[in-house]
């Protein structure tokens, strides 16, 4: 992305592989931040298998969403394979494939890209996670603090940019030792996205991200923190595009949607509930921390849970990552991505559950009413 890139004229719709598995009624599948115990083992009554992977990216394609997210974390099947395998059963969708650095070396992962986009003709973009909970890093090897991290994740990014741009690079720096680094110039450089609700998550984005991508907060309070991202990219001669991460569950009514938003907080556990929320409010990830404070107590009723008109933030009471989901008829849900709209972003990466039925509520329910609204081209 440019600079001083223009914001896009419409919204950018993408959609979620469930790398966990899927299911009609657990909403702590897919949890996105590690924060489970060593012991417990997810179910799920449909498999991260790669046909049924396959099958949603199909689906999403068809219906014309952009990207699929595909997450990382220790429960979840590994990315980059399944994506790779995946950019072989579709022509035209992305994959915004989750990046953690410093778990490989920069060269070793700049080859990467550029061998993901030799085999799918260029569809990768990059989501940078950092990661936010200790404990998860360790898992992978990796004991450095978070602060640490973040300054690693400015210098790779850094290297992986003038890897890609086919610079001699020998670089000896305060985490990679580079001699010698060499790549041909890589044509399609893939978009950075980044998010970060801590000060140095931010600076690291306004530096080096394309564009931030923030988890699913009532729409001030999220226009409040895209706000200091854009002040410091200014301060920076830079700008970016603001993108925000939610469920959805839209239906033709919104009694019709709030029931099944009540039907999946009924079947929680509040033993697991409890469990969770404790978990949370001790993460190091402020991210997840402001999630979790989107909600008092762990009562399951749409009072409780609903956070602002249309927003629920039921899913935030298990799940880690992305706690909240926009809930309503399908003119509701376009009202209410208009209004997110309107206060600066612009990329909407969304899910539900079942992640391959909810693709297709919401791009034929919800997809029309953006259009006739002009958020969408027709």
């Amino acid at each position: 992305m440019p600079e001083h890139a223009a914001r896009p004229d419409h919204v950018i719709l993408d959609w979620f592989l469930p790398l966990t598995g899927d299911s009609r009624t657990d909403l702590s599948l897919g949890a996105a931040t590690g924060i489970h115990s060593t012991t417990q083992h997810l179910t799920a009554d449909r498999p991260a298998s790669l046909p049924y992977l396959a099958q949603i990216a199909r689906a999403a394609e068809s219906l014309d969403y952009e990207a699929v997210l595909v997450p990382t974390g220790t429960w979840n099947e590994e990315g980059w394979t399944v994506a790779t395998a995946l950019s072989q059963h579709t022509r035209d969708l992305d994959y915004l494939v989750a990046l953690r650095p410093g778990l490989i070396s920069p060269t070793v992962q700049a080859q990467m890209v550029a061998a993901f986009q030799s085999v799918s003709g260029g569809r990768l973009r990059l989501n940078v996670v950092v990661g936010g909970e200790d404990a998860e890093q360790r898992r992978y090897g990796d004991h450095a603090d978070k602060d640490a991290r973040y300054r690693r994740a400015a210098e790779y990014l850094e290297l992986l940019g003038r890897l890609w741009a086919g610079e001699p690079v020998t670089h000896r720096g305060e985490f990679f030792d580079v001699v010698e680094g060499h790549l041909p110039r890589l044509e399609r450089v893939p978009e950075i996205y980044l998010g970060g609700s801590s000060a140095a998550g931010i600076e690291v984005a306004a530096r080096h991200a394309d564009v931030f991508l923030t988890w699913g907060e009532p729409p001030a309070q999220a226009a409040e923190k895209i706000a200091r991202v854009r002040e410091r990219a200014a301060e920076l001669g830079r700008s970016l595009r603001y993108g925000i991460r939610h469920h959805v569950i839209a239906r033709p009514t919104s009694a019709e949607a709030w029931a099944a938003a009540d039907r999946l907080a009924a079947g929680l556990d509040p033993a697991l509930i409890a469990s969770r929320r404790a978990a949370f409010a001790a993460s190091g990830s402020e991210g997840q921390r402001r999630q979790a404070a989107l909600v008092e107590g762990s009562g399951t009723s749409r009072a409780d849970l609903e956070i602002h008109p249309g927003l629920w933030a039921g899913a935030g009471l298990v799940r880690g990552g992305a706690g909240t989901a926009l809930v309503g008829s399908f003119a509701e849900v376009a009202d209410l991505i208009a209004e997110y709209r309107a206060h600066g972003f612009d990329e909407f990466v969304l899910s539900g559950y079942p992640h391959l039925e909810e693709a297709y509520w919401f791009a034929e329910g919800v997809r029309p009413e953006l259009t006739a609204r002009g958020l969408l081209p027709s």
